[in-house]
């Protein structure tokens, strides 16, 4: 019974959203290419940290977490939690948007960089874009240079304690100058890969780039 109440949750709460798209929903029209307010158009500051998913959270310990990251890379690697913590970790502190307008600051996370990564399973030239994929098949996808930029991060702490399962733990991605549906919660794939494969909510009328300070919410 559970589960069946759990997939209405989901279907209701994805038609929603798609519902959302198809309106433009919080659109205002406004654009700050320069990036020069803090906080991006149409977003309001919130100091909680709001739960949002697809109506199912996995339950991945520490100990079972395996990261896969592999496609157009010369030296494909399984990596488990222990493994991500013996590499060159570094803390990072950003502000986090989300595309149903709420925007949190001084976000301190904990984890590696996505830069440390790709280089160690070192890209193909061919390799364009990345593919996420979670524990509870969700996707979303990032052109490679979105992915090695500047502050993004595998997180698995955050404000100095492990990140909670609500909140994509033991491990999620952070990439925070895109709408946060980008840091995919729970991940357990990477995928380099030539051709752009839009996620789930991009085929369900988000914006596939995703940029909060030109309000790219819905494509």
């Amino acid at each position: 019974m559970t589960q069946s109440f759990s997939g209405k949750i989901k279907d209701k709460l994805i038609e929603a959203k798609r519902k959302w798209a198809a309106d433009g929903r919080l659109l205002t029209g406004a654009t700050d290419q320069a990036r020069e307010n803090r906080l991006p158009p149409g977003q309001r500051l919130v100091k909680d940290w709001p739960v949002l998913d697809l109506g199912i959270t996995p339950h991945i310990s520490a100990d079972d977490f395996k990261l896969q990251i592999n496609g157009l890379v010369e030296n494909p690697l399984v990596l488990n939690f222990m493994d991500l913590l013996d590499l060159a970790n570094v803390v990072a502190v950003n502000d986090i948007h989300c595309v149903t307008s709420w925007s949190r600051y001084d976000n301190e996370w904990q984890g590696v960089t996505a830069l440390t990564l790709a280089e160690m399973v070192r890209p193909t030239p061919e390799a364009k874009h990345v593919l996420f994929t979670a524990h509870d098949g969700y996707t979303t996808n990032v052109r490679i240079d979105q992915f090695v930029d500047e502050g993004v991060l595998i997180a698995h702490h955050w404000n100095g304690e492990p990140l909670s399962e609500e909140h994509g733990g033991p491990v999620r991605v952070v990439i925070p100058k895109l709408y946060f549906w980008k840091s995919a919660k729970w991940v357990r794939e990477i995928t380099f890969a030539k051709d752009d494969q839009p996620g789930f909510w991009e085929e369900r009328g988000y914006h596939n780039n995703a940029d909060p300070w030109t309000e790219e919410r819905y494509g």
